[in-house]
């Protein structure tokens, strides 16, 4: 059977820390979704680890760690990755595996997305420019290259044949781009990729789940990023959801056993798009401050808000979320009052549903304010040690949303993690 693990926000709700926390109980993570964008950070023995594509069990070494067929790839990215997390004492020649059929984010995709995200002028998604979304794109019309392709003996020639396509559209944006000096690293990573298991992951997979390992599979980015259900245009390309592991690893559902969702004890997120409860004042950009929201991969600051249970009981429906894990609750701490938004004003109507659009429709946060806690949550290691205004915010957010909420991390390292 495989468990999940998945952001149930806009991402940045500490997926990373999460699944390295858990992995000790499983033999294999496998991601299914994103790319390069996705930045799971990883903190222990005084040390940081930023993850890109790489899963997070790779500082396990009994663990296998597969990058799956729904990930889009930047081999030059990878190779670094790689080359970082060896130096940091993992071994991915022994316990990495790619996907055949992982598609491969070349150069011109990357010059592709800035070509587009530009020519947006004040309409841009706020793409992190990675080329995530042009392969994606390639994806789904059937023109893209594959992990598996570079192991072809005309890989070239489908290179070139994809990369002309590309310059056509560059030469449209009139977009003025030198692609030679991207191509001599591309290929040197290519040649350092071949070292690795390029597997046929579904089969792969499905094989260990039947010798009964224990696979988790891990999410990137966050459900209101899911390109169905998100918050449409201002998402991700790919299936953040539960559904996306069965197509992001070739697995059936009924594979499918626990969902962790993961959820901050506020709201965050990176680029455009709507947030309802954003705080964009003096106490945003304190939010911002103590609870160092900037990005893993990116280092772009996030806008902050507070909880949103309209949202994070939306993704709870979408996920079948079994097990809640609440994120940085102490960064809260020190605050008077704290708010938190059970319901939504529109068009003059109280709601908890979602509406189509979130950028057309006219939202009023309703909010519930809590009294504040203070002190030290970090250094705790029991719930019933934590402040007791804590525990009540944390009842009333249970029962709105009608989960218990088993795991509560109080602090980035892997030991501030309390299980309930």
């Amino acid at each position: 059977m495989i468990d999940v693990v998945l952001g149930l926000q806009w991402g940045d709700e500490g997926k990373g820390k999460i699944v390295d926390v858990l992995t000790p109980k499983y033999d294999v993570v496998a991601r299914f979704q994103g790319g390069p964008n996705a930045g799971h950070t990883l903190e222990f023995n005084g040390q940081k680890h930023v993850l890109n594509t790489i899963p997070s069990g790779i500082f396990h070494s009994h663990c296998i760690n597969i990058i799956g067929n729904g990930v889009v790839i930047d081999p030059v990215t990878l190779k670094k990755e790689i080359e970082k997390v060896t130096a940091s004492g993992a071994v991915p020649l022994n316990n990495l595996y790619i996907s055949q059929k992982a598609h491969l984010i070349l150069p011109t995709h990357r010059l592709v997305d800035a070509a587009s995200e530009a020519n947006k002028g004040e309409h841009k998604i706020g793409s992190t420019l990675r080329g995530i979304s042009p392969t994606y794109q390639d994806k789904i019309g059937r023109n893209g290259l594959r992990v598996g392709d570079i192991l072809s003996s005309n890989f070239k020639q489908k290179y070139n044949q994809v990369v002309a396509f590309h310059c056509a559209m560059l030469d449209r944006f009139n977009f003025k781009y030198d692609l030679s000096e991207h191509e001599s690293a591309f290929f040197e990573s290519i040649e350092f990729l071949k070292n690795f298991k390029i597997i046929n992951s579904e089969y792969f997979i499905n094989e260990l789940i039947k010798n009964g390992k224990k696979i988790i599979a891990e999410g990137a980015q966050g459900t209101l990023l899911d390109i169905d259900f998100g918050t449409y245009p201002f998402v991700t390309s790919s299936n953040t959801i539960t559904g996306g592991v069965c197509s992001g690893l070739g697995v059936a559902p009924q594979k499918i056993n626990k969902v962790f969702g993961i959820f901050k004890a506020y709201c965050t997120r990176v680029g455009s798009g709507p947030f309802p409860t954003e705080q964009d004042n003096e106490m945003g950009e304190n939010l911002r401050k103590i609870g160092n929201e900037f990005g893993a991969t990116t280092g772009r600051p996030r806008r902050t808000g507070w909880l949103d249970l309209p949202t994070l009981k939306y993704s709870i429906m979408l996920n079948g979320v079994t097990d809640l894990i609440c994120t940085k609750s102490d960064i809260l701490s020190g605050l008077e009052t704290i708010p938190v938004c059970d319901a939504y004003e529109i068009n003059g109507k109280i709601t908890s549903e979602i509406p189509f659009s979130l950028t057309d429709d006219k939202i009023i946060p309703q909010y519930k304010n809590f009294n504040g806690w203070s002190g030290d949550l970090s250094i705790i290691k029991s719930y019933e040690n934590l402040p007791e205004t804590f525990q009540q915010y944390m009842s009333f957010v249970e029962e709105q949303i009608g989960l218990k909420v088993g795991v509560i991390s109080v602090g980035p390292d892997r030991e501030q993690t309390i299980i309930r």
